[in-house]
């Protein structure tokens, strides 16, 4: 399996970015904090992945815990170097064992190949939306390359090669369609949304011109952030009520954030590295780090991106 599913020795020269790379840049400005609801209600509308997160998940009892380690596992795969192809394949290990039963009746795996991309398909498409609304909106030749070079870091997990577009283009094709045929308002997306709306707030170094700008509480930014960022076809098949002064506060808090950039130091636009040495005792105790290899047993959702609890995902 090594030899095909995951990349060569000579692949991975290619695939891993550094500060040159546009991942680099732009995967861990701090105002995409506001963001990460965006891409877990994407992920649980998938029916196999909202399965395995309704199987598997602890997110309604430690919703910011599972957030923290969310972050861990992105801030590893751009900036972890080496450190990232070892987790990468400790990620698709621990998934071997999710299996279930949909709400339709199919059965799920957690490595079924469509759901297991479609996950990191979320958080490409939340990134480049991410800094569109509230950071360093993209060029269209930055957004190729990201896309470019985020697709290749699929691969240290297990992503298939041909597994996502080749392109950014075909990408946006292939996310349509996902949208529009797959997502529906499963009972993870109902499990997620009532532990955002009753969490104390997040533990999340968010800049406070963000939420005072429109005078809302950090996690409220969060929520709106996050629904707002969705299309109002999504909005709409998942049942998600948005106001008009919802959307007024999703506009304020971009315009707020946007208008943060001239000022920001350059710790609060790349701190992915402060991310990992932060958190590296945690990182190593989790299935992410070498005491996954002991045989530590771990909770399914211990790590990895946001709703990769089965990573039925």
């Amino acid at each position: 399996m090594t030899g095909t599913l995951f990349p060569s020795d000579d692949e991975l020269s290619h695939l891993l970015v550094g500060p040159e790379s546009v991942a680099w840049r732009f995967g861990s400005d701090a105002r995409l904090f506001l963001a990460p609801l965006y891409p877990l209600i994407l992920q649980v509308a998938h029916p196999t992945v909202g399965a395995g997160v309704s199987d598997y998940s602890d997110f309604e009892e430690r919703p910011w815990d599972r957030l923290l380690r969310t972050l861990d596992y992105v801030s590893l795969l751009i900036y972890g170097g080496d450190e990232a192809v070892a987790a990468g394949r400790r990620l698709r290990q621990l998934h071997k064992g999710f299996k279930g039963v949909r709400e339709d009746g199919e059965r799920y795996y957690a490595l079924e190949p469509e759901a297991y991309a479609w996950v990191h398909a979320t958080l490409i498409e939340a990134y480049v939306s991410g800094h569109r609304y509230f950071g360093r909106p993209m060029r269209r030749d930055q957004v190729e390359r990201f896309y470019a070079e985020y697709r290749g870091l699929g691969r240290l997990i297990g992503v298939g090669e041909h597994d996502l577009p080749e392109d950014w283009r075909g990408f946006r094709a292939y996310f349509d369609a996902t949208v529009e045929r797959e997502l529906t308002r499963t009972v993870a997306v109902d499990r997620v949304l009532r532990a955002i709306r009753h969490a104390a707030p997040p533990p999340l170094p968010i800049p406070k011109p963000l939420y005072r700008a429109a005078m809302v509480p950090a996690s409220q930014a969060l929520w709106v952030g996050g629904v707002g960022m969705m299309s109002p076809l999504l909005r709409h098949k998942l049942g998600i009520p948005w106001s008009r002064r919802e959307q007024a506060q999703f506009r304020a808090i971009g315009a707020a954030s946007r208008r943060l950039t001239p000022v920001l130091p350059r710790r609060a636009l790349i701190t992915g590295p402060a991310q990992l040495r932060m958190r590296r005792r945690a990182i190593a105790r989790g299935p992410l780090g070498p005491a996954a290899d002991r045989g530590t047993r771990t909770s399914a959702t211990t790590n990895g991106p946001p709703g990769s609890a089965a990573r039925a995902a």
